[in-house]
């Protein structure tokens, strides 16, 4: 893979902001949506994922992981910045298109279902309003990779959030749950600043 910085063309020392930036403009321009009846669009699609990797990468960077001693940049052989298909399904979850996110999430074998894989099956139940089942696979995927911040942060803010409401959390396998907590739950920012998006739009 390349240096991350120079697919999204920022400096190393650029801020978090200014790479947010630079991410968001790229997605637009190489959106493959845009070119959908074009001759480009495999084209758009392969730059799209090479941007999402590229932006994965920093991040797990910026948070302590993939990087050596001084901060600079080694590689990422493993986790999203190495899978397009987890790249693409953040970028679905981005873009609020959770069916399609979760039916890519379903149909990976199971030798796939990594600590990645359970992060982003959480933020797709979380979306869905299955707090619970979200919960447990923050979980997961935080025993899987315990040093990993943005699973910890999801992971704790979803523990946070069930102690101050009670714990009423809303699974799949209920019906409507009623409770305040399925209406006024926050999750920790676990997809937001990875995927360049809000996981929860109003707020």
């Amino acid at each position: 893979m390349r240096n991350p910085y120079e697919v999204l063309g920022v400096s190393p020392n650029a801020s978090d902001e200014e790479i947010k930036k630079a991410y968001r403009d790229l997605a637009r321009k190489y959106h493959p949506d845009k070119y959908r009846d074009s001759d480009l669009a495999d084209l758009a699609t392969e730059k799209m994922q090479e941007i999402n990797a590229a932006y994965e990468e920093i991040q797990k960077m910026r948070s302590g992981r993939g990087q050596g001693a001084g901060g600079g940049y080694q590689g990422n052989p493993t986790g999203a910045g190495g899978n397009a298909t987890f790249a693409q399904i953040r970028d679905l979850i981005n873009r609020n298109e959770i069916a399609e996110a979760d039916r890519l999430l379903r149909s990976m074998n199971i030798s796939q279902q990594n600590a990645e894989w359970y992060f982003l099956m959480g933020c797709v139940l979380y979306k869905r309003g299955f707090f619970l089942d979200a919960k447990r696979m923050f979980d997961n995927a935080c025993t899987m990779e315990p040093n990993n911040a943005e699973y910890r942060a999801a992971q704790q803010r979803m523990q946070e959030q069930a102690s101050t409401y009670g714990g009423g959390y809303r699974t799949s396998r209920s019906s409507d749950c009623g409770c305040d907590f399925c209406s006024t739950l926050i999750c920790a920012d676990c997809c937001c600043e990875c995927m360049g998006g809000d996981l929860i739009s109003c707020c």
